[in-house]
């Protein structure tokens, strides 16, 4: 019996959920899959969802003027955010951070995170992310603490990496939904094009290989909270 649906965002034609889809559907839930990117609509309303996650995706938070459907999906994103669990990853959190009042921008040295990267949790995240001490990550654009969030985890070359909006309005900047094979894939990618910043792939292997088992537990155990804490008001941090 399905525990209701989730409503999953994504930013290109052949955009996967991987394996944070597939934990939810794991779980009992069934998942509607929207790309606004080809011009698909975003609900009015999120009665008969259990949550919303917004994926990551190439362009930026602050695409505006080069893609109509980042603006749309920023307008749209507080009514999500305030009605239902909201999970944003890697974009999907630069978008919740924006929408919020915060700041979106490439680092200040031009540098990429790409690889398989330490994260601290917080006081307040401690936890939360307790056994989730690494992650994957892949983005050149870091995210501002919206005022009245609550910074979860930090990392070293972007310091920000999760935060809360209320009781359950979550961003992370790492990507928790990749398996390893995609994880080699996107980190070929940036060592052929030599991007600033980023692990080769044999650092990335060697620091998945130790840390992978312990972060998917991780993954199942956040989902859980995230779907059963209280609602939240994407107000109270603007």
């Amino acid at each position: 019996m399905s525990l209701g649906k989730i409503l999953c965002i994504v930013h290109q034609k052949h955009s996967k959920t991987r394996r944070v889809g597939r934990v939810l559907k794991q779980k009992g839930f069934e998942l509607d899959i929207r790309r606004p990117c080809l011009g698909q609509a975003l609900p009015e309303s999120l009665d008969g969802y259990a949550g919303t996650v917004v994926f990551g995706g190439p362009m930026s938070a602050y695409d505006c003027d080069k893609f109509d459907f980042i603006k749309r999906e920023l307008d749209w994103l507080p009514m999500a955010a305030e009605q239902k669990p909201f999970l944003g990853i890697c974009l999907g959190a630069q978008l919740l951070s924006r929408a919020a009042g915060g700041s979106v921008a490439p680092h200040a040295e031009g540098l990429h995170e790409v690889g398989y990267f330490p994260i601290h949790a917080t006081e307040e995240g401690r936890e939360l992310f307790a056994g989730c001490t690494h992650a994957y990550q892949f983005h050149k654009d870091g995210f501002e603490i919206p005022r009245g969030a609550v910074r979860l985890a930090t990392g070293e070359m972007f310091e920000n990496q999760a935060f809360r909006i209320g009781g359950r309005a979550f961003g992370l900047q790492f990507h928790p939904e990749l398996t390893p094979k995609t994880m080699e894939l996107w980190q070929g990618h940036a060592e052929r094009k030599q991007l600033p910043g980023s692990q080769t792939v044999a650092e990335l292997i060697a620091a998945r290989d130790k840390h992978e088992k312990r972060t998917r537990r991780w993954l199942y155990r956040f989902l859980d909270h995230w779907l059963a804490t209280p609602q939240a008001s994407l107000q109270k941090a603007a």
